[in-house]
């Protein structure tokens, strides 16, 4: 089955697909095409060349730089985008925050906030989990107390991803201990050079630097940086999370990575049952991007279609599966993760078993796969 599209939506795709390819920066298409980890100037001038030809945040208000697609352009957008191995928007900044002021905050806040966040001069990180509220978010402890006008923050947050490179972080934090807990939740707005504020790395299992720790001691926080009313929050959260779902199939890069991976592995690919097991990891792309595109139709006002759950759970399955069989032909090779570029070992076989053991997170993060057959469980199948 393959989608059959209008003369103005080919001619759409054909004008992303001809930006993306001739017209981004070369050196950074190589770098994702490869397998290998961006630098945090080539993520930042990644974000800065699409939001100057206006293709970072098409789906913010047109005033803030929206283009005012439709949600299929939006899917061509984002799937030719990850089949040209151009990096996707910083999710913190054009999916989550970004969103999230256009609806919510002040007129202050956007013309402070939404311009430098489309063209990544501020770096946002998030700040949700908790060692105690992970998937019950509701449970978060980090509390912020009235002083005058602003507020005093205290508290540790979790699993902030990149958050070394965080300039600004969007927090959730508790300002009523007294009622229901998912009605004492407001969202504050916290610069991370401020007094008080210190990230803790936390390394990986396959070695690398992604995720912190942010603790918070007696931070002091100007009171027109709380977004929404007072204790708000968790509804804000839930819009957020709404548009964190949506995007967390990647399809275009899933199916660019087993293109990849049936380029390289060569003669590899000659046993039946392993074609067989690639020609079953295409079928199942394909059932996915259908369903993706069924979920961004039904969605509006920032509450997704409930098979937002199916893209989070079987995309990230998916991912998991193409990574679990580029280490399986990679062999013994895949050991050699440590090698230098001189060695005799392929760079797709020794990156097979970082970037596996990197996706091992995928089933967690943003809200774990059980969490997702709980919602699926009840609010599809009704039981």
């Amino acid at each position: 089955m393959q989608l059959e599209l209008s003369a103005e939506d080919a001619a759409f795709r054909e004008e992303m697909r001809t930006y993306f390819t001739t017209e981004f920066p070369q050196d950074i298409r190589d770098t994702v095409l490869e397998g290998r980890e961006l630098s945090q100037e080539q993520i930042v001038r990644s974000q800065q060349a699409l939001n100057a030809a206006g293709l970072a945040v098409p789906h913010w208000p047109e005033e803030w730089g929206g283009r005012g697609w439709t949600d299929l352009q939006r899917h061509l957008w984002h799937e030719e985008m990850q089949a040209a191995g151009v990096p996707t928007p910083l999710a913190f900044n054009a999916s989550m925050i970004g969103p999230v002021i256009a609806q919510f905050g002040t007129e202050e806040q956007k013309a402070r906030f939404l311009p430098a966040t489309a063209n990544l001069d501020i770096w946002w990180s998030q700040g949700f989990s908790e060692p105690d509220a992970g998937s019950d978010l509701a449970s978060l402890r980090t509390t912020a107390v009235r002083d005058g006008d602003d507020w005093i923050v205290n508290g540790q947050k979790t699993w902030t991803t990149l958050g070394q490179f965080g300039d600004w972080i969007f927090t959730l934090v508790r300002t009523d201990p007294e009622v229901k807990k998912q009605a004492g939740i407001s969202m504050l707005l916290i610069d991370m050079t401020s007094p008080g504020v210190e990230v803790r790395p936390i390394e990986l299992i396959d070695g690398s630097h992604e995720v912190n720790e942010v603790w918070f001691d007696d931070v002091r926080v100007p009171g027109d940086l709380m977004v929404g009313e007072l204790n708000s929050g968790w509804t804000i959260a839930k819009f957020l999370l709404g548009n964190e779902r949506v995007g967390v199939a990647p399809v275009g890069a899933t199916k660019r990575a087993l293109a990849t991976l049936k380029r390289n592995a060569g003669d590899l690919l000659d046993d039946p049952l392993t074609r067989a097991r690639v020609a079953e990891l295409e079928n199942e792309l394909l059932a996915l991007e259908l369903t993706a595109l069924r979920v961004v139709a039904h969605s509006a006002g920032g509450e997704p279609h409930p098979a937002s759950s199916v893209l989070k759970l079987k995309g990230t399955e998916l991912q998991q599966a193409v990574s679990q069989l580029a280490l399986d032909l990679a062999g013994p090779g895949s050991l050699a993760y440590g090698a230098e570029d001189d060695s005799e070992v392929p760079g797709w076989a020794r990156r097979s078993a970082p970037t596996y053991l990197n996706l091992r997170k995928a089933s967690i993060y943003g809200g774990s796969n059980e969490i997702q057959r709980q919602i699926i469980a009840r609010t599809i199948l009704g039981l």
